[in-house]
């Protein structure tokens, strides 16, 4: 979705939203957040796409949050992203003073018992999403990998960012379904370092997001210092017509159903939380000023300059589409967890 559509979807929105009549917080919720810092926790380390999408989120949404509060992205790397996540369901102050942007696959995690998950991804208050996220994993030039046919034949190194993380589940899925050799070396804190760690000849592969690839390493892309072997999607992006997408490399219909059922954390995309239990007159204040930060035209014109991902969703609509995920059929659940455990 480009800019202008996003913008002329906004009108519709505002439209209804003028017919229907809207909610109005209480003074008090209005005046709450004068003088205050909000802290937005980010789950992974500095430069990859998580973190940037946190950063353009701390800068805009505060001055549409009455009060003008001080919004502070805080990088908070570990497990996955899992620390974060627990930290802001559990132990974050649940006043509207906190917020978060973690692991597109929160609800996979838990749905699939994965060790370190400590909170319910329906409980969280979901503001809203910047942009659903296409993934790719890379090898660097030197790889015997130079697409997935060779990562089924020969052994291939790739950079793990914590077991709660598609860089992680993704290629343990690839190996069980596929039939590919990936060897994940676990223990880098974000997509940024993992792809430092290729280059660096540490790794063969990694995993980021297609547009932070085409954005910071556009490079590696015009010099074709990288192979794309496969994306984490349903179907081939129009920009990748010769790379495989996931499903299709599943060996049989069920195994392809096993594939698309992770691959659907791609729809939480880059999806700003907020712990459980806000007071409702907060919860409307931040996710009113979500979706004015989004029709922003200074928010708009750095998405335009920069040509990155948005595709973006109400709060509300991400709410649903978290408790939809969790009402996977059991035993695709209890397919891909038995995979992932078992790696």
């Amino acid at each position: 979705m480009t800019v202008r559509q996003w913008m002329r979807a906004c009108r519709a929105a505002l439209l209804l939203f003028a017919v229907i009549g809207g909610f109005a917080p209480t003074a008090s919720a209005q005046n709450f957040f004068e003088n205050k810092t909000i802290n937005l926790y980010i789950g992974f380390a500095p430069g990859g796409g998580y973190d940037y999408y946190g950063r353009l989120v701390a800068r805009f949404i505060g001055k549409h949050i009455p009060g003008n509060p001080s919004v502070v992205a805080q990088n908070m790397p570990g497990a996955g992203s899992f620390r974060a996540a627990n930290f802001i369901y559990s132990v974050a102050p649940k006043d509207g003073t906190a917020m978060g942007i973690v692991t597109q696959t929160l609800a996979l995690e838990e749905a699939l018992q994965t060790a370190g998950v400590q909170y319910k991804s329906t409980e969280f208050t979901w503001i809203g999403r910047v942009t659903a996220i296409l993934e790719v994993h890379l090898t660097w030039k030197g790889s015997k990998a130079k697409t997935i046919a060779d990562a089924m034949q020969f052994e291939i190194p790739v950079a793990g960012t914590g077991s709660g993380s598609p860089s992680e589940g993704y290629p343990k899925l690839l190996n069980a379904l596929a039939g590919t050799r990936f060897k994940i070396v676990s223990g880098y804190p974000g997509s940024n370092q993992a792809m430092m760690a290729m280059e660096a000849g540490e790794v063969d592969g990694a995993l980021t997001s297609w547009n932070t690839l085409k954005r910071t390493r556009q490079h590696w892309l015009a010099n074709k210092e990288i192979n794309l072997l496969v994306q984490y999607a349903l179907q081939r992006h129009a920009d990748l017509p010769d790379v495989p997408a996931i499903v299709e490399l599943g060996k049989n219909a069920a195994d392809k159903q096993a594939l698309a059922f992770y691959s659907s954390g791609a729809e939480v995309g880059r999806s700003l939380i907020a712990p459980p239990d806000l007071p409702p007159d907060r919860v409307k204040i931040l996710r009113a000023a979500f979706d004015a930060m989004l029709k922003d035209p200074e928010f708009l014109a750095e998405v335009d300059k920069l040509g990155v991902e948005f595709l973006p969703a109400s709060g509300e609509h991400m709410h649903k589409l978290i408790t939809d995920s969790l009402a996977a059929p059991k035993d695709v659940v209890e397919r891909v967890q038995s995979i992932l455990k078992a790696n």
